[in-house]
């Protein structure tokens, strides 16, 4: 399916300059934090952050919404442009040594326009497919990118570092920039949208309003954004682990940073047997309290090979927290209010890591880098401790589908998606009773629906001639959607039946998301097309 997409040169060349772009934010970040600490220590590099960080947390919800309003391509080409320049700049003034005010002043741009990119390229890429086979190519692999970028680009950084400072790395992530500019260059995307920033501003009041008024809902959304206290803390604690405590020099925040990104990919093999279960409270309580731990154990033990271990456990337990909270929380909200409170979230989570960013190097001055890693590590206990008891409340009341869950995972169609798409899908699943005899769908009709069978049997036919029964672990309707055409056959319930309708638009996200479940859609429309051509050869 990758060769698919590298078929369409426009697809591939979106695809290569995100990858450029996702390298570019992690690497413009640690080279940044590098700069700053090995000139004014914690203090600088915590300043440098809350410089960049601050203007994002009030300005990312409306830079983000650009993309709504304007053609997506130009946005993009134009934020990877200012991404360049900008970065580009603070290079220059980094290797003449000029003043570090100015440097101050054009780091808000670099973290400014990483706002705009991310919601530019979402809303691109749906728009140069020619098929659904190319588009589950397209989210595959940058879901590949976005994992895979966590553990190399910081090893990138780490031997610009080493070979020439700050300054190096960072005129090589300008050049990138640029070099992913040139590479969406003209493709402009579908016409603007008016957007509606009275909405949009009513949609971020209306989740944070959703978020006060549920008192177990508040308590995880602050659980959450605390987790990212703990990442702004690393993130620079990295900084002075590597070059202050384990003489590994500014290259060593490169591949500290690398490890805990390896503790995220090590992480999928946890969530995707986790999401999808009745209880969440367990997973993320103890994936918190594995993370507190790691960070415990890095305080009182530290050399090369503790740091590496415990930072990769740290980056997996982080990794589990976040996505049983994020799905807990999707479990909790109102549907309607999802959207609004996960955006709210956003702001909080830029602030919880501004907030990581001001405690850290106070620590680090009260005690040094153990002191530190101690102090964010009980922080997290205490917090857990503290809450432990709202969310197993808040986890006993939310409602999981896990009937429609199992019963999606006994279809071929959807047994290869992961969990939390497979959760997300079955939450979108509509009951519905057919008495015998009643027809579901007739040959010729446009398809809008695929229906999955809990229970009964329907008669599958072909220009009036019968030639499959259908039963519970099996659906009908899923050619019509895929391939865009009428229905192929007539289906009647030959006994009282139970179906789960799902529309349309779901049914093909799902499949097109994820490259395995589309490879399996594929085997299932096969295998209905040669049972139709097997009937129409009798007829």
């Amino acid at each position: 399916m990758l060769g698919a997409a590298a078929r369409n040169g426009t697809l591939l060349r979106i695809g290569l300059g995100y990858a450029a772009f996702m390298g570019v934010e992690i690497g413009a970040w640690v080279a940044l934090l590098v700069y700053a600490y090995e000139r004014g220590g914690a203090s600088a590099a915590s300043f440098i952050a809350l410089v960049q960080l601050l203007p994002s947390v009030a300005l990312a919800p409306w830079i983000g919404s650009l993309a709504d309003r304007l053609r997506p391509g130009r946005v993009l080409f134009g934020g990877y442009i200012v991404l360049a320049v900008s970065i580009a700049a603070v290079a220059a003034v980094m290797g003449a040594e000029g003043p570090r005010a100015l440097i101050y002043v054009l780091a808000p741009v670099v973290n400014l326009t990483l706002c705009a990119a991310r919601p530019a390229q979402a809303a691109l890429l749906p728009t140069v497919v020619t098929s659904p086979e190319e588009l589950a190519a397209a989210n595959a692999g940058q879901g590949l990118l976005e994992s895979v970028s966590t553990l190399l680009a910081p090893v990138l950084v780490a031997v610009l570092l080493a070979a020439g400072g700050p300054a190096l790395a960072l005129a090589a992530m300008g050049a990138l920039a640029a070099l992913a500019a040139l590479l969406v260059a003209g493709i402009p995307g579908p016409p603007a949208m008016q957007g509606d920033t009275e909405q949009e501003t009513e949609g971020v009041i209306a989740g944070l309003r959703s978020i006060a008024s549920q008192p177990a809902a508040l308590t995880l959304v602050i659980v959450l954004a605390g987790q990212y206290v703990l990442t702004g803390a690393l993130d620079l604690m990295f900084v002075v682990l590597a070059i202050s405590v384990l003489d590994m020099g500014s290259a060593g925040a490169g591949y500290l940073t690398a490890a805990f990104g390896a503790g995220g990919l090590l992480a999928i093999i946890v969530t995707t047997s986790m999401v999808g279960r009745p209880r969440l409270a367990p997973a993320l309580t103890a994936s918190g309290a594995i993370a507190a731990a790691a960070l415990l154990l890095l305080g009182v033990y530290t050399t090369r090979a503790s740091a590496f271990v415990l930072i990769v456990l740290a980056g997996l337990a982080r990794s589990v927290f976040d996505v049983s909270g994020r799905t807990l929380l999707q479990r909790t909200v109102r549907p309607d209010l999802l959207a609004s409170v996960f955006g709210a979230l956003e702001s909080l989570m830029n602030s919880g890591l501004a907030v990581g960013f001001v405690l850290a190097p106070a620590l680090i001055a009260l005690g040094g880098f153990g002191a530190a890693a101690i102090g964010i590590g009980a922080l997290l206990l205490v917090l857990l401790i503290a809450v432990s008891r709202r969310i197993r409340v808040l986890d006993a009341s939310a409602t999981v589908p896990v009937v429609e869950i199992h019963l999606l995972r006994s279809i071929d169609l959807f047994a290869a998606l992961p969990a939390p798409t497979l959760e997300s899908l079955a939450r979108a699943l509509r009951r519905r009773r057919v008495p015998a005899g009643a027809v579901v769908m007739n040959q010729g009709d446009q398809g809008d629906r695929y229906y999955a069978i809990a229970s009964g049997e329907l008669d599958v036919a072909r220009d009036g001639v019968k030639f499959v029964t259908r039963s519970r672990g099996e659906g009908v309707g899923e050619i019509a959607l895929i391939q865009d055409t009428p229905r192929t056959a007539t289906v009647s319930a030959r006994t009282d039946a139970d179906l789960y309708e799902l529309e349309r638009e779901p049914f093909l996200l799902a499949l097109t998301g994820h490259a395995s479940a589309r490879m399996s859609a594929d085997g299932v429309v096969r295998s209905r097309l040669e049972e139709l051509a097997g009937a129409d050869e009798k007829n």
